[in-house]
């Protein structure tokens, strides 16, 4: 089953996705797979990657750190995967020495939701802030708000999340309404 969440900074998507992506695992006794796409390269970005090492820890995740090109990561076979998160790998692709831009951000996706069965992607809310930006930085969020359609296009449930709650606005049949009042916490 694949999942995309969104929902502003602090909102309890990050742990709601590691629950479902690691709940998918256990359902097929799968690998548990945590697609890291931060490029860390400064002291609050290196802070920030260590937090959420800390916060999976024990969780039974293997973290691969990929913050370019999706579309040629290998992955173990079966794996449930969360990618964390969909902000970090278009600036990456956008921004980044080496990066393919919206093309191969949304190749990279596409790959993703074709080749893996159970899949988790966090998405950002950070369309709402009202302030000016150039072009670049409209480009960036054009790019964003393009692949986060595409996610929840291709997901086969979306949520937003909000102060550690879930509104799913697209869920298939097929799960009963208690997986659905599991997975939605709040």
């Amino acid at each position: 089953m694949k999942f995309f969440l969104t929902g502003s900074s602090a909102s309890g998507k990050s742990a709601l996705a590691e629950a479902l992506a690691a709940a998918l695992a256990r359902e097929k006794n799968s690998p548990l797979v945590y697609l890291a796409t931060m490029s860390a390269r400064d002291p609050g970005s290196l802070r920030r990657v260590a937090r959420h090492r800390a916060q999976r820890a024990g969780k039974g995740f293997e973290t691969i750190e990929r913050p370019l090109a999706l579309a040629s990561l290998p992955l173990p076979a079966g794996a449930a995967v969360l990618l964390e998160d969909l902000g970090n790998l278009c600036a990456n692709e956008f921004f980044a020495p080496g990066g393919g831009g919206e093309a191969a951000l949304l190749a990279g996706l596409e790959s993703l939701f074709s080749r893996v069965d159970d899949l988790v992607v966090v998405g950002n809310e950070v369309f709402s802030d009202g302030a000016a930006w150039g072009p670049e930085m409209t480009g960036y969020l054009a790019a964003l708000a393009r692949a986060q359609r595409a996610c929840a296009a291709w997901a086969d449930a979306a949520g937003e999340v909000s102060s550690g709650a879930v509104t799913w606005h697209k869920r298939p049949a097929g799960r009963s309404d208690l997986f659905w009042k599991e997975v939605s916490p709040g």
